[in-house]
């Protein structure tokens, strides 16, 4: 009978894939039966197989390159206009993403700890947004670059000045013909400039004010005391400050021709 038990026990036990040993039997007991499960391995566990590696973690996708060196156009002014706000740009705007462009928007992104590539991406640009403000149409065209408005149709004939508060420019105009365009600066809230049509009726090369003591190189006066003349602080401050009443013009080059070719009793059309 224990024959026939363990005989059925070992036939289950192939079965299954279990072995059965037998051990010595004391006392007339039957002997234990010790059954070990087999294991199947596992794939890694087979010989010569090494361990499966993790996949590997692909790298981060960079964020979108927005401006980079050479770029231009509004975008850029902007740019430069928010990296003034927090002091890390003191030219322009200009519109041209330069070196100082450049440079500026490495020490912002080195400041703040982001990748120092001197490239606006999409987070350097998020993060330089939310610490600066919507710029304003003279905070863009600090140093002139402004496009000219058309001109007023009292320009249209003759020699004028033809001279626009809405943009800030000044067309030297022959026969409806454009023959300069400036950027310009006018007198503050305090000491407006006069708008209307005038004529230039005084040229000074070297003139100082005789009010403010302040050199107005290049004047060529139209109204009372008012004249278009060069202004050094609109060349260094830009649109920041104000004339005391007259059109200032910041690049001297320009006026120097101007200068030239602008003779007494020539038209002066002051507008918006």
């Amino acid at each position: 009978m224990e024959r026939s038990w363990a005989g059925a026990l070992a036939g289950v036990c192939v079965l299954t894939g279990c072995t059965v040993q037998a051990a010595g039997s004391e006392g007339g007991q039957p002997p234990p039966v010790r059954i070990e499960l087999s294991r199947t391995p596992a794939a890694d566990d087979k010989p010569g197989s090494t361990p499966s590696a993790k996949p590997p973690t692909p790298s981060p996708t960079p964020p979108k390159v927005l401006w980079k060196p050479g770029d231009t156009g509004r975008d850029v002014r902007e740019l430069q206009a928010r990296l003034r706000q927090v002091a890390w740009l003191f030219d322009g705007p200009t519109g041209t993403y330069d070196d100082l462009t450049e440079q500026a928007v490495k020490g912002f992104q080195g400041k703040r700890g982001l990748p120092k590539t001197g490239e606006t991406d999409a987070v350097t640009w998020q993060r330089l947004l939310t610490m600066t403000r919507e710029p304003g149409q003279w905070d863009l065209y600090l140093m002139g670059g402004q496009p000219a408005d058309a001109p007023d149709t009292r320009c249209m004939t003759g020699r004028v000045l033809c001279i626009s508060k809405t943009s800030r420019t000044l067309r030297w105009m022959i026969d409806g013909r454009t023959v300069l365009t400036v950027p310009v600066r006018f007198g503050s809230q305090y000491t407006p400039t006069r708008e209307g049509v005038f004529s230039v009726y005084w040229k000074s090369r070297h003139h100082v004010s005789t009010l403010y003591d302040s050199p107005m190189p290049y004047a060529m006066f139209f109204s009372g005391g008012q004249a278009v003349h060069y202004s050094s602080d609109f060349a260094a401050t830009g649109y920041a400050g104000a004339s005391h009443g007259c059109v200032n013009v910041r690049d001297e080059a320009a006026i120097a021709r101007l200068f030239a070719q602008v003779r007494n009793g020539d038209k002066v059309v002051v507008h918006w």
